[in-house]
């Protein structure tokens, strides 16, 4: 505890860590909930099923709320020939093969009819889609994140909404990482440089408020 609050007392000095507020036209990112994150018998089983259980409760929220709801999906053309150097440095994509049912959305996180679903075949929900695009031609400029991972998909998705001129508002019980300690830190780290990391108690009552 000495450590966190000394670390937050050397950031504060050195002038991170200041306040984003939500803003008035909010979409919901719901990142990568692949079945191969909650798989046990899948190399990249994680272990994150309470966030996964988190998020639905939100999803549900912004349901009821009627916003913009935007899924992720990661999948790749036979062989990995469109994931370039990120499939050869991370094997573990093949799980995103086309056609690869660990690829599937993870049950109560399912898309309905009207949401938008973007395939993509990066961390960053951004890089190589129209997501900025339809967020600013919906006039959004709130993103509220959930999904996986924390240190891969979730920080590089917060960290281009948050240059693309959108609001990154990261959901800390909603996101989820393999290891507590890699969450926590890139937590802290994003909270202090590049978005704000609320609660799931906060944002449901700024849903409820719009």
């Amino acid at each position: 505890m000495a450590e966190k609050k000394d670390l937050d007392v050397d950031y504060n000095r050195a002038g991170f860590g200041g306040a984003l507020n939500f803003g008035k036209k909010p979409a919901l990112l719901l990142i990568d909930f692949a079945k191969a994150y909650i798989t046990p018998e899948c190399g990249l089983y994680a272990g994150v099923e309470d966030s996964a259980r988190e998020a639905i409760e939100v999803l549900n929220a912004a349901r009821k709320a009627k916003i913009l709801i935007i899924f992720t999906r990661v999948e790749f053309t036979p062989g990995g020939l469109d994931g370039g150097v990120f499939f050869k440095k991370v094997p573990a994509l093949k799980n995103f093969l086309k056609g690869s049912p660990m690829a599937e959305f993870v049950n109560g996180l399912e898309p309905k009819k009207n949401e938008l679903i973007i395939t993509k075949q990066y961390a960053s929900s951004f890089f190589g889609t129209n997501l900025a695009s339809t967020l600013a031609a919906n006039g959004i400029d709130t993103l509220l994140i959930t999904g996986w991972s924390t240190s891969g998909c979730v920080r590089a998705s917060a960290l281009d909404a948050c240059q693309s001129g959108f609001i990154p508002i990261v959901i800390s019980e909603a996101v989820g990482d393999r290891d507590p300690k890699v969450h926590q830190s890139n937590l802290f780290d994003l909270q202090a440089k590049y978005a704000e990391v609320k609660t799931k108690k906060e944002v449901l009552g700024y849903l409820s408020s719009i």
